[in-house]
């Protein structure tokens, strides 16, 4: 069941947790491999996210662009 609503902080600090970071090293525009992010951790996000939030988005469509900006609309995230 969805509990609150992803905004592109809560995205942003929800990757940096997986990768071990600070939330300020994480770009919203940049592709999120060339900062490690590999397919078990997006996999992981993406299960949080639907269980939290109840995103409906596949791992293919994160897999395909992996920044920030490009989930938002993927994620419910509007503007």
């Amino acid at each position: 069941m969805a509990t609150s609503t992803l905004t592109i902080e809560r995205i942003r600090a929800d990757v940096a947790d997986a990768l071990g970071e600070d939330v300020e090293d994480i770009p919203v525009d940049e592709n999120l491999v060339d900062y490690g992010l590999d397919s078990v951790r997006i996999m992981a996000l993406l299960e949080r996210w639907r269980r939290d939030h109840g995103v409906e988005a596949t791992f293919v469509d994160l897999a395909e662009q992996p920044a920030v900006e490009a989930w938002a609309p993927l994620l419910g995230v509007t503007a």
